[in-house]
């Protein structure tokens, strides 16, 4: 005999599971499709050692790492844009081109933020 709870825990799990699907598929998707976010996962990959040896505290740590993820997440972002522009075709669009120069602009405050987090946990750290 099953009670509501656990239908609604299975229904949840199920939930949580195609949830990590579709990330993970969008994820692999964007690595294979877009070289701008295969660089930056291997930059973050090669920074992570460095951001563990360069924070001082784990304020630090939240912004070198914090940082480097708002990066991925708003490219990621600025890839789906795109994808769906491009679905459009190949006429020109004001809008279109609208739309991904404002993801494109988006990415660039983000690596702003990177660098400006960096620098500042660098500065403390050795000015």
């Amino acid at each position: 005999m099953t009670d509501g709870v656990s239908k609604s825990g299975n229904i949840f799990t199920r939930r949580i599971l195609d949830a990590s699907r579709y990330s993970s598929q969008g994820l692999r998707a964007c690595f294979r499709h877009e070289e701008a976010f295969r660089v930056e996962v291997i930059l973050a990959l090669v920074l992570t050692p460095v951001a563990l040896w360069l924070a001082s505290s784990g304020i630090d740590l939240v912004l070198l790492f914090g940082s480097m993820l708002i990066v991925l997440i708003v490219e990621l972002l600025n890839s789906a844009i795109e994808a769906v522009v491009d679905l459009q075709g190949g006429e020109r669009n004001e809008l279109a081109g609208r739309a991904k120069d404002q993801g494109s602009a988006a990415v660039m405050l983000s690596m702003a933020i990177f660098f400006f987090a960096w620098a500042a946990v660098i500065w403390q750290r050795f000015i």
